[in-house]
């Protein structure tokens, strides 16, 4: 009998680019309740101006890891989200439009 063999995991096995369809490794497809969406992950050292986030309409702070996502074949809907805004984004209410100035209750 022959010694066993010790090959290293298969950790982290990376697509071919034509199976891949050359997106990036942190971006995904989600389906939610208005359609499909694109989904990427900013991290901190990526993202250099803040943006608005329009789950909880507050600042993203400059160097904040967040979310992008916008509907699949509309690039223009793409917009900055706060990870967990994002991620309760279907159980929220029904958004409330207000002005800038409006209390926050």
């Amino acid at each position: 009998m022959s010694p066993r063999r010790n090959r290293p995991k298969q950790r982290g096995r990376k697509l071919r680019s034509d199976e891949e369809g050359d997106s990036p490794s942190h971006q995904s497809i989600e389906e939610h309740i208005e359609g499909i969406y694109m989904v990427r992950k900013i991290t901190g050292s990526s993202s250099n101006k803040p943006y608005r986030c329009p789950g909880c309409d507050q600042l993203i702070p400059m160097a904040t890891p967040h979310i992008v996502a916008w509907i699949e074949h509309d690039v223009e809907s793409r917009r900055h989200w706060h990870s967990a805004c994002w991620t309760k984004k279907d159980n929220r209410k029904p958004k409330i439009e207000r002005s800038r100035n409006a209390p926050r209750f």
